[in-house]
């Protein structure tokens, strides 16, 4: 199998409003909407938007044991594990085990994730 398709779309428009998803436990301060994904391997490709305020503290650090890239679509988002501030054109590609967070955001912050759940050793289905 492979990653979802999808023609032409502006996930960022009002109109696509609607197909952003609350994360759990964040207030709604932190959105996200899956972009693609490949229900075999658990590969996804996500946006991830912090609200201004938004404040990942009570998550802790976190790792995953998959690599993944991340980049900075809008705004800018404080990354504490880094004691870096990641601004608009910031991109990383995480090995497996990085230490990453937690996050905080003075404004809007979107995050472009590409996840690749394939390439670990257990082969997790669930995105995070």
């Amino acid at each position: 199998m492979a990653k979802s398709t999808v023609t032409y779309w502006n996930a960022l428009h009002k109109s696509s409003e609607h197909k952003w998803e609350v994360i759990a436990d964040t207030d709604g301060l932190l959105t996200q909407l899956t972009l693609a994904i490949d229900n075999e391997t658990g590969d996804y490709t996500r946006l991830t938007r912090f609200k201004a305020g938004a404040n990942t503290a009570h998550f802790g650090t976190k790792s995953h044991e998959y690599p993944e890239e991340i980049m900075i679509i809008k705004g800018r988002l404080y990354d504490q594990a880094f004691d870096q501030w990641l601004e608009m054109g910031d991109y990383a590609s995480r090995p497996p085990g990085e230490l990453h967070g937690p996050f905080r955001a003075d404004e809007e912050c979107i995050v472009l994730e590409i996840s690749y759940p394939s390439q670990s050793s257990t082969h997790s289905l669930s995105p995070r």
